[in-house]
């Protein structure tokens, strides 16, 4: 195991530095001790290294793959492309139910050129589909956000984020305002200029499921 460690450590330095140029793969649900490396709620890249000291957890989502993983205890966590490679710390991990197209989304978003081509285009991408009630909106944009429901006249709501405490700045958990959309529901999101439509999955849960079953990117 210590030699398959020191391979993949390897191997990223023989790559150049971690996360030069890439897009993110997944996002830090979790922290909690002693973490280095990342932060609550930062989108991470392949090769990133994270080092948890005693005490430390983290717990990490990736979007295209829907892989949910629990690390915690002293070791040191290499971000993949679809799971972490761990060693030394405990390790618990499964998949949930998540939409894989966020990750294109949030690649996007983090890239002006990306950007620029979606706004060119005529068509929008397809409605993404949540997996929890209660969205994370992820935007650094303040304003009036208007959550509609399309399908089904009188469902409504509006946030003013001017007054709302979002998590590093840009993410907003609608759970902390009590709303909650309905399973198989179908909604329009917008602020200012942006707007993105999204589905209710059938089955999808309340409360404050993974964030990436959850997480919404304005476009």
């Amino acid at each position: 195991m210590k030699r398959l460690f020191s391979a993949v450590v390897a191997l990223i330095g023989l790559t150049g530095v971690a996360g030069a140029g890439q897009a993110p793969v997944a996002v830090v649900e979790d922290v909690q001790g002693k973490v280095t490396g990342a932060e609550l709620m930062d989108y991470v890249v392949p090769g990133q290294v994270i080092k948890l000291g005693a005490g430390g957890s983290i717990t990490i989502g990736y979007m295209k793959s829907c892989w949910h993983e629990t690390i915690s205890g002293i070791g040191t966590v290499i971000i993949g492309t679809e799971a972490s490679a761990v060693h030394l710390a405990e390790f618990k991990a499964g998949k949930v139910p998540c939409d894989s197209s966020q990750a294109e989304r949030i690649g996007k978003e983090t890239s002006e050129s990306a950007a620029t081509v979606v706004r060119g285009l005529e068509a929008g991408p397809p409605p993404l589909v949540l997996h929890g009630q209660s969205p994370i909106v992820a935007t650094s944009e303040r304003g009036k956000l208007v959550v509609e429901r399309t399908d089904v006249k009188g469902e409504r709501y509006e946030i003013d984020l001017a007054k709302a405490r979002p998590v590093r700045g840009r993410f907003y958990d609608l759970a902390r305002n009590n709303i909650v959309l309905k399973p198989g529901g179908s909604y329009a999101m917008t602020l200012n200029a942006k707007h993105t439509a999204i589905v209710v999955d059938g089955s999808a849960t309340p409360g404050s499921g993974p964030v990436i079953g959850r997480l919404v990117t304005l476009q």
